[in-house]
């Protein structure tokens, strides 16, 4: 595939466009891109077994996210996170990489990372590393290959183990999101912190969230991670700790693995008093909150001229539209997902 043209960051004055500010005062500074809809797995709490995906026309060419993502670097965007469905099984994924990298160089952009189930990593490892990529998350729910199987429905834990183990070969920070589901993978908690600590990788826990239909009852798969909290309290030391790594995730030093231990609470604890993030789906949609179904077009004015004037103005109006916070529960009555739209749409 041919490399991308890079869009410049500048407008045509040659001046930085303003920053984002929300109306709550917080800076806009993390964006989180979806590259792709579609994913390798199936995972029982992110899709239905049988998905529905975009047809290939709707979705954003690789051109057109690199142009789109600088934008945001313009308007003071420091972090961006690639993330799906899988990011990488997107065709021609790392000539993006590639792009962006030079955000990095610029010292414009402090960090380009990304989420991945770890399926793809032992073929791309070394090559995101030597696009500036330092660290990634990868997601592992359980280290039981069978449960692994049942949870992903397609996956292989050994091809994820290998890409892990190319990760970290290549230099690469990994950390472990493990989401928590109830009858399945609480059980083994301790035992995953003790195999991710003794590698040198933090591990972040992980609420079920409450997008679209995936054939299973997210009541039965619910686990509020205050309970396991005091669960591994039992076991563990735990020390609350500053670390932050731009993420909603409040972190805890395990003072038995000398390891970090972080902890994404939607529904028990939400975290949207210190909001600094939007995301973006592959077919160039803004999604102000993740727990909310406003968001903003912004294919049609990337799409409507070469220059950025437009899609910058829609960047504008549709930051001063981002909610306080979002609404998550787990409905009891009518046993329904919050949003109809699945986690793979906006990415993980």
């Amino acid at each position: 595939m041919a490399p991308i043209t890079p869009a410049s960051p500048l407008d045509l004055a040659g001046n930085r466009p303003a920053p984002l500010i929300d109306p709550f005062a917080r800076a806009i500074t993390y964006l989180r891109v979806s590259v792709t809809d579609r994913c390798d797995f199936r995972c029982v709490y992110c899709m239905s077994e049988h998905m529905s995906f975009l047809p290939k026309a709707d979705l954003l060419s690789l051109e057109e996210l690199d142009r789109l993502c600088s934008a945001f670097v313009a308007k003071g965007v420091s972090k961006l996170r690639l993330t799906g469905g899988e990011p990488l099984v997107r065709r021609g994924i790392m000539t993006l990489f590639a792009s962006l990298s030079r955000h990095l160089d610029s010292g414009a952009l402090k960090e380009l990372t990304l989420t991945t189930n770890g399926s793809q990593l032992e073929k791309y490892a070394a090559e995101l590393k030597g696009y500036g990529v330092e660290r990634i998350n990868v997601s592992l729910d359980t280290l039981d290959p069978d449960k692994f199987r049942a949870i992903t429905r397609w996956g292989d834990l050994d091809k994820v183990l290998a890409g892990i183990d190319a990760a970290q070969a290549a230099g690469l920070k990994v950390k472990i999101n493990a989401v928590a589901l109830k009858g399945v993978n609480e059980g083994e908690i301790g035992d995953m912190i003790a195999w991710a600590h003794g590698r040198g990788m933090d591990m972040t826990l992980i609420e079920v969230m409450p997008l679209g239909e995936v054939g299973e009852t997210r009541l039965d798969q619910y686990v509020p991670l205050s309970m396991l909290r005091a669960r591994l309290a039992e076991r563990l030391t735990l020390e609350d700790i500053a670390y932050q790594t731009g993420g909603p995730a409040r972190y805890v030093q395990v003072k038995e693995t000398g390891g970090r231990l972080g902890f994404i609470t939607p529904l028990t604890h939400n975290f949207c008093e210190s909001c600094n993030r939007v995301r973006i789906t592959c077919s160039g949609t803004l999604f102000m909150c993740l727990g909310q179904e406003d968001a903003a077009d912004l294919r049609t004015p990337l799409r409507a001229s070469e220059g950025d004037e437009a899609l910058h103005r829609a960047i504008d109006a549709a930051i001063l539209r981002k909610p306080k916070g979002h609404d998550f529960v787990i409905d009891r009555r009518q046993q329904r997902p919050a949003l109809a739209r699945h986690m793979s749409v906006t990415g993980g």
